[in-house]
């Protein structure tokens, strides 16, 4: 039996939601196991993807601010899991660097669940790793906008405009917003 084009959009939104909680659940057994909290998670997944950053580049990696991030990197050193260095080409800055352990313990957590994935995604032809790669880079994008949408609402500014559509977000009536 074949399913309707809404039938596997649906399929695919349950699946993607699943997904996301799945990986709540995997992130709340990490940041246990770390012994820290959500937040710090965050921070230390920033450094481990994208390497040393000074505080303000990592609070804005984080979506936190500069107050904030100085608490979450004084817990992390206080956990043994990340310290401040100056920087070597110039010594003015000073960059967050996670520690060996930290790297050692996101090794144990991560690198089954990265192996894994890379087994099962070897198992999709090239066709379909271009695809699978187009819908998390849309989704990536929806859900960094919607992000956007609802910090500018928090802070109460029209919501910006979506780039995909050239138009308003929706607001909860369900009437598009006027900027």
């Amino acid at each position: 039996m074949r399913l309707s084009k809404q039938s596997l959009i649906d399929a695919v939104t349950k699946a993607v939601h699943d997904l996301q909680d799945a990986t709540d659940v995997l992130d709340e057994r990490a940041a246990r196991r770390l012994a820290i909290n959500r937040t710090d998670l965050r921070c230390l997944s920033r450094l481990s993807t994208r390497g040393p950053l000074t505080a303000s580049e990592l609070a804005t990696a984080a979506g936190l601010t500069g107050g904030a991030m100085t608490t979450v990197i004084d817990r992390l050193e206080r956990a043994g899991l990340a310290e401040r260095r100056r920087d070597t080409a110039d010594r003015r800055r000073v960059l967050v660097h996670l520690t060996e352990r930290a790297e050692r313990m996101s090794a144990e957590i991560w690198g089954p669940v990265l192996a894994d994935a890379q087994v099962e995604l070897g198992k999709f032809s090239s066709e379909e790793l271009a695809v699978i790669e187009r819908f998390l880079a849309t989704a990536l994008r929806n859900q960094q906008d919607h992000a956007e949408r609802l910090r500018a609402e928090a802070a109460g500014a029209p919501p910006p405009l979506r780039e995909s559509s050239g138009r308003r977000h929706q607001g909860p009536t369900g009437d598009e917003d006027e900027g």
